[in-house]
């Protein structure tokens, strides 16, 4: 478990070990800890919040904060605010302890690498009017990518450019939150270029794909992505819904911090749309590539029938011609003659060769460009 005083003010962030007895002067405390061991510490932790905040947090909210498999949603209290949101980053997700009696291992996701690697593990934050207690999972890169962004900026200059320390647990959260979704923007381009692979595979007229059960688990996944996203979207609107709600700043300096979260949600908002919009768009893509892979062989087939059927054409009156003097009559034309034969012989071929002439100018017959 980490704890930070963060004082934004002064530009200040310091980190304790032990929760504070009573609320900072200035600014606010940021508790981050693991979900195990939130679990384990829970009873020294809500002693924490009734001396910082004067009160607890709920059960119902403790059992959403340590369920690992909540989608993303937000509630709220008349004394604290609880969002849930699932990640999307690179990593193995968290598998929920099974019981000892019957052990099972977490189901493993197919299809392309990288689609194995995204973890949608959630993230619970509790935001109260100056402490932020946020619940990761076992080894979260989030939160320590986040805090050492935190110090490196308190420890930089006075006014570092474009970076100031978060003004409230709910500016905090929101970064936090942003961060997450930035996350996966980032694992776009090496998920887009392992589909755009399987999409040349597939269209790709001199192989032969057998691989339908990967690309069936990877659409499956791109659904379930779809889904995760979703539910990031309701869950920050209902939170930009609640912050409408909140009452008017009575000084400026809470006017611009209250417009500021507004805007902040906006933005997060608008990377969750994006992240929504691409995966869709790799779902729709793969959609499109199938259908076009079974349109191509339909093609090819088509091309292949064709070309057996002019062959057919073009031998039909051989064999017609191959029939009659095959007949068993005592007198046929050419039968008898040293030379019959050959005269058979050319006619078939004169009457092959302006068949297929014919044919090739009606495109019947093309040369394949592949």
């Amino acid at each position: 478990m980490r704890i930070f005083n963060i004082t934004p003010g002064t530009q200040r962030i310091t980190e304790t070990d032990t929760l504070p007895t009573q609320p900072p002067a200035q600014g606010f405390v940021w508790i981050a800890c693991g979900r195990r061991e939130f679990e384990v510490l829970q009873a020294d932790i809500q002693v924490g919040l009734q001396q910082l905040c004067g009160m607890q947090l709920v059960d119902l909210h403790i059992s959403d904060l340590l369920n690992n498999q909540l989608p993303s949603h937000y509630d709220y209290t008349s004394q604290y605010d609880v969002l849930v949101f699932r990640r999307l980053a690179a990593g193995s997700a968290e598998a929920a302890e099974p019981p000892a009696e019957s052990p099972r291992r977490p189901p493993r996701r197919s299809g392309p690498p990288i689609l194995k690697r995204i973890d949608t593990s959630p993230v619970g934050f509790a935001v109260f009017d100056h402490v932020l207690l946020t619940v990761h999972p076992a080894d979260c890169a989030v939160r320590e990518a986040y805090a050492a962004k935190l110090l490196s900026v308190a420890s930089a200059a006075p006014h570092p450019t474009g970076m100031r320390l978060p003004a409230s647990p709910a500016d905090l959260m929101l970064r936090i939150v942003n961060h997450m979704v930035d996350g996966y923007l980032d694992l776009r381009r090496e998920l887009t270029r392992q589909l755009d692979h399987w999409q040349a595979e597939l269209l790709n007229p001199r192989t032969r794909f057998n691989n339908w059960g990967a690309l069936l688990d990877a659409r499956l996944s791109l659904h379930q992505l779809d889904q995760v996203c979703e539910d990031q979207r309701s869950a920050v609107q209902d939170w930009i819904e609640a912050l409408k709600t909140w009452p008017d700043a009575d000084t400026p300096a809470r006017q611009r911090e209250q417009e500021l979260l507004h805007v902040r949600s906006r933005d997060v908002l608008e990377h969750i749309e994006r992240v929504v919009h691409h995966v869709r768009r790799l779902e729709q893509n793969a959609e499109t590539a199938v259908q076009m892979h079974f349109n191509a062989q339909g093609n090819r087939t088509n091309d292949i029938m064709r070309t057996l059927t002019v062959l057919t054409a073009i031998f039909m009156p051989l064999n017609l011609i191959a029939g009659i003097f095959g007949m068993n009559f005592e007198f046929l034309p050419l039968i008898h003659l040293q030379g019959g034969f050959w005269w058979a012989m050319a006619t078939m071929g004169l009457i092959a060769v302006a068949l297929a002439l014919l044919f090739w100018r009606k495109r019947y017959l093309t040369r394949s460009g592949r």
